[in-house]
């Protein structure tokens, strides 16, 4: 057979491969994530089977996916909220990076491998991958939660302080002057600041350029402005992923809405490549050897990082009760999490009653300060409304299986 016909063969089981066991994850209730990554190791090398005839495509397309990853979570917000929450987050980028570099970084130097060993091993145990953590929020209905803008933040930072990063990562190995790692830091530093005070000033420009009222010309250009501005900022040593991010930050209004309509199919066909290529270039007979110090790296750094969240969080204003009202919320069909949005209103279950005269609300939280979200039921003719929700602009709504939800800016009467 062809080289063609082989990877059409390939690919078809993959897909389909990806198709069952994404079906079991919806049957144990979990992100299909880490089923794609065991799944890529046993068909990538060394697994069960050997598919070689879809590793270029695979590359290719797993790129594709986290760029679509990325454009989607930042077509969730607007230009002005993500410099407010780097604004208020670079505490939190601080922490993350004292905590989570220097596991990475002792264990190196116990193990030997000397001060670069040791830069190299700092940054893979501080950056989180933007990609699985798109796909974790989107999975797991919390792209709408008022800690999500807090986490999205740190990786943002992680992102951007991988833009200086990796340049002098590059020029250590590779034994260049100290100058020339500079000047690449230099270059990435002002990419990202370009891009962002376009997308704050020219945002919607953007948007009416990409807009089209028929979906397949909207749709390729979509596609081509994401992959474009992704390889342009890979091109200047800043991750693709943060280059499609932005982008998604500076379209905004109908626009933004059409774009996570028609997105959504395509997002998570390339999302599912994109995680089964990690395991597909994975050689499991490597994994043995380094199982245990992996190991230690994961428990420690999930600490780290759990903490950093939680601080950050608690900065936001976001306690453990409200944590607690979302997890009642979710565990139980037909109820709704809800914020009373006047000033010192609580966070509680809404549960519909039929036949019954009112609506019970359970109040499981604390206060809500001005500034803050709340999630608010759209598709009821009988809407909870806190007094004083003002809807927020842009596809501040997601799909949630107890129905259609809004996003409320909490402020003072």
């Amino acid at each position: 057979m062809g080289s063609t016909t082989i990877a059409l063969i390939e690919l078809g089981i993959v897909f389909l491969g990806l198709g069952l066991l994404g079906r079991l994850a919806a049957r144990v209730g979990m992100s299909p994530v880490p089923l794609y990554l065991l799944g890529g190791l046993a068909f990538g090398t060394g697994g069960l089977i050997g598919f070689e005839g879809i590793a270029e495509f695979g590359h290719v397309a797993s790129e594709i996916g986290v760029v679509l990853l990325l454009l989607m979570l930042g077509l969730e917000y607007s230009a002005a909220e993500l410099v407010t929450g780097l604004g208020q987050a670079w505490r939190a980028g601080l922490l993350d990076l004292a905590l989570n570099f220097t596991p990475g970084a002792l264990l190196a130097l116990m193990l030997g491998w000397g001060p670069v060993g040791a830069m190299v091993l700092g940054g893979v145990t501080f950056i989180s991958s933007s990609g699985i953590a798109a796909k974790v929020l989107t999975d797991l209905g919390r792209l709408g939660n008022r800690e999500t803008p807090a986490v999205l933040s740190i990786l943002v930072l992680e992102d951007l302080a991988m833009a200086g990063y990796l340049p002098l990562l590059t020029t250590v190995l590779a034994g260049a002057s100290f100058l020339g790692g500079l000047q690449a830091v230099g270059v990435a530093l002002l990419v990202v600041t370009v891009v962002l005070v376009l997308a704050l000033r020219h945002g919607h420009r953007i948007s009416a350029w990409i807009h089209s009222p028929e979906q397949e010309t909207f749709l390729l250009r979509l596609i081509g402005a994401a992959l474009l501005v992704a390889g342009f900022a890979s091109a200047m040593q800043v991750s693709a992923a943060v280059g499609a991010f932005l982008l998604g930050i500076a379209i905004s209004g109908t626009t933004a809405e059409n774009a996570v309509r028609v997105l959504a199919p395509l997002r998570d066909v390339f999302a599912a490549m994109f995680f089964v290529v990690f395991g597909l270039n994975t050689d499991p007979a490597t994994i043995p050897p380094v199982l245990g110090w992996a190991l230690l790296l994961a428990v420690a750094t999930t600490a780290t990082k759990m903490a950093t969240g939680s601080w950050a969080a608690r900065r936001a204003g976001i306690g453990r009760w409200g944590a607690a009202a979302r997890r009642h919320c979710a565990d139980r069909p037909r109820r709704v999490l809800h914020r009373d949005c006047r000033p010192g209103g609580r966070v509680g279950c809404h549960r519909r009653r039929t036949g019954s005269a009112g609506d019970r609300l359970r109040h499981v939280d604390g206060r809500c300060r001005p500034g803050h979200f709340a999630l608010r039921r759209t598709h009821s003719p009988q809407n909870f409304q806190g007094a004083g929700a003002r809807p927020l602009n842009g596809p501040a709504r997601q799909r949630h299986r107890q129905g259609i939800f809004s996003i409320s800016r909490c402020h003072s009467a």
